[in-house]
């Protein structure tokens, strides 16, 4: 394969590339790091191997993804207090995709660190993306029929903690406005209104950032920890599109300082995700596109 072609596959597929990585790993920087050994194994590739670039890129990234995961694993056993996925700036039609929005929310990419590697990605691969079972057995170095008791394994798993009902992006962006609104003006009966009573709030600050190293459950908690963080602190805030939804960006003293997703069950937050580490805010000055 000349190198010409090889560029030309490799970036017509990279968007699609990137997304299967930050979907495996939570990461961009990771996902990033997984293209660039993705790019350079691929020049290498002998064409009249490849029946679908498609597929064998896929396949190349998936394989580095899981031997990255693998790594992270025990690397995140140090980690300071919870670990949140790295919030990314998306495009206007990633929310329009909702089965792709669902699939890279702060909620679901924090559910999917539940699984084991192998797990994740059958899952990924199978879920989001749509792939047949002997492309994904291919990728993950499994039997076809191993892979389809991986991939009823990861869908059970994940069937049982997802939120029980999906809101609307309308109602996401009416309930972030409450939320928004009772915090500018203090109204805390406002904001207990919006709080589900087993709101369970999880914070990531990776130690360099004031935040709670164990999820905290329950309005009352919640209200609590949010008041002492905030006290004292003049902050503007304002609601951009993360990962496909509604968040809110918080900036204090001219520097990005916060950004909070939130799940919104029966019209009131069940789920609050709290991103404070700055070397996980890095990339919100730029918007990346995720595609299927």
């Amino acid at each position: 394969m000349s190198a010409p072609d090889s560029t030309d596959d490799f970036v017509r597929h990279r968007n699609l590339l990137f997304t299967v990585a930050y979907e495996m790993l939570g990461s961009a920087a990771d996902a990033e790091d997984v293209l660039q050994e993705t790019w350079l194994r691929w020049v290498d590739v002998d064409r009249a191997e490849v029946r679908d670039e498609r597929a064998y890129l896929v396949r190349i990234t998936t394989r580095l993804a899981l031997n990255r995961m693998r790594a992270n694993s025990r690397r995140r056993e140090s980690y300071v207090g919870p670990w949140l996925p790295e919030p990314l700036l998306t495009t206007p039609d990633v929310a329009e995709d909702v089965e792709l929005a669902d699939s890279v929310s702060l909620a679901m990419l924090t559910l999917l660190e539940t699984l084991g590697p192998t797990e994740r990605a059958v899952f990924v691969l199978r879920e989001v993306f749509d792939f047949g079972y002997d492309e994904i057995a291919a990728a993950v170095d499994k039997t076809p029929a191993a892979v389809r008791q991986i991939a009823h394994r990861a869908r059970s798993h994940v069937a049982e903690r997802r939120p029980r009902a999906e809101a609307t992006r309308s109602e996401r962006e009416r309930v972030m406005e409450r939320f928004l609104s009772a915090v500018a003006t203090g109204d805390i009966q406002s904001l207990m209104d919006v709080l589900a009573p087993d709101v369970v709030l999880v914070t990531d600050g990776g130690g360099f950032k004031k935040a709670a190293l164990r999820p905290i459950l329950g309005r009352d908690k919640v209200l609590r920890f949010l008041g002492a963080v905030s006290e004292g602190i003049e902050a503007v805030a304002d609601v951009v599109v993360v990962n496909g939804a509604p968040a809110l960006r918080i900036v204090v003293d001219g520097e990005l300082d916060t950004v909070a997703s939130m799940v919104v069950e029966d019209g009131r937050v069940s789920g609050l995700y709290v991103v404070r580490n700055p070397a996980k805010l890095a990339r919100l000055d730029e918007v990346v596109t995720l595609t299927r």
